[in-house]
């Protein structure tokens, strides 16, 4: 199963957010994006090197330039990224049924009549909606979220206690192929205004292996091959690539790929970083990640970081 994962916000709310949390979001700001502790949260630039990291990265493409899948504008005739919603307890609930219900949480989600959908209410792709209750502090998640006479229907889903590390069960997918929280791993433009990133970040990679590791939950594939990386792989990016020359919002972006690095969350085109859609976005300095490519990376032992939520 291919996933990714969407949560919208008014771009009017995401943008007073100087002063704000990296880990908060401006228009919920009593929720944290998850505890420090939380595999996303923690930094990984001071850990060794795997072992096995020159092979993994040759398989996912050592050639291969890093590519935004987020920025300003429409693409295909929706936005270009994958937006969130920041709801509350006074959101309507609805029922959902789920194709995957049996790895589904099957709670009534807050849904908004206006909510926003990856690659806008037409798309034939991921439909990934993202919703961020505000009241409570839980994160729900869709993928392939659709609506008819007979109510929402959706792939699958997730809800997520923004204060726990608690993983989904083993096994179990998510609204992402690798069972994982889309939003935590989503490149935000009220991070970038602020000029910092302090979490790991999601992206994709054409091919997987039948594995999955910490955090991950879920794999999507039937290859055996050890030189494909598993689900939950997190890279980050050589402490000695230069990044001064790169504009701004580029520049904050590869920090945070040297500091928190990134993680294997589905299959899709090698490494697409994933972030949410605003104006604010410059599409041609984001491009320009497109100068490093996958030779730039190396694969983190995370053997010695704790577990919590296990």
């Amino acid at each position: 199963m291919i996933r990714r994962l969407a949560v919208v916000t008014s771009f009017a709310l995401l943008l007073g957010a100087a002063t704000a949390s990296a880990l908060r979001v401006p228009a919920a700001p009593k929720c944290p994006i998850f505890p420090a502790t939380n595999a996303w949260n923690q930094r990984v630039d001071s850990l060794p090197v795997a072992a096995d990291s020159a092979q993994l990265i040759a398989s996912i493409g050592a050639a291969t330039g890093l590519h935004p899948d987020f920025g300003s504008g429409l693409w295909d005739g929706g936005p270009i990224g994958i937006p969130f919603d920041v709801v509350s307890r006074a959101t309507p609930r609805s029922r959902v049924r789920f194709e995957y219900a049996g790895e589904s949480d099957r709670a009534p989600y807050p849904i908004p009549k206006t909510v926003h959908i990856e690659g806008g209410a037409h798309s034939s792709g991921d439909r990934h909606a993202v919703l961020l209750d505000r009241s409570s502090c839980r994160l729900y998640e869709l993928y392939a979220l659709r609506k008819s006479v007979r109510g929402w229907t959706a792939g699958s889903g997730a809800i997520f206690d923004l204060r726990s590390n608690r993983l989904r069960p083993a096994g179990w997918t998510s609204a992402d192929a690798a069972g994982l929280p889309i939003f935590p791993g989503l490149v935000r433009y009220d991070e970038v205004a602020r000029g910092r990133i302090d979490h790991a970040l999601r992206f994709t990679v054409d091919r997987t292996r039948k594995q999955y590791v910490y955090p991950a939950r879920h794999y999507a594939s039937s290859s055996d091959d050890s030189s494909l990386p598993p689900m939950g792989l997190r890279v980050r990016l050589k402490a000695n690539v230069d990044i001064t020359q790169f504009p701004r919002q580029a520049r904050i972006v590869l920090q945070a790929l040297k500091t928190y690095g990134m993680i294997v969350a589905d299959n899709g085109s090698s490494w697409y970083i994933s972030g949410a859609p605003s104006p604010h976005w410059s599409n041609d300095d984001l491009h320009s990640l497109g100068r490093v490519v996958g030779a730039d990376f190396e694969v983190v032992d995370t053997s010695s970081l704790p577990h919590p939520g296990s």
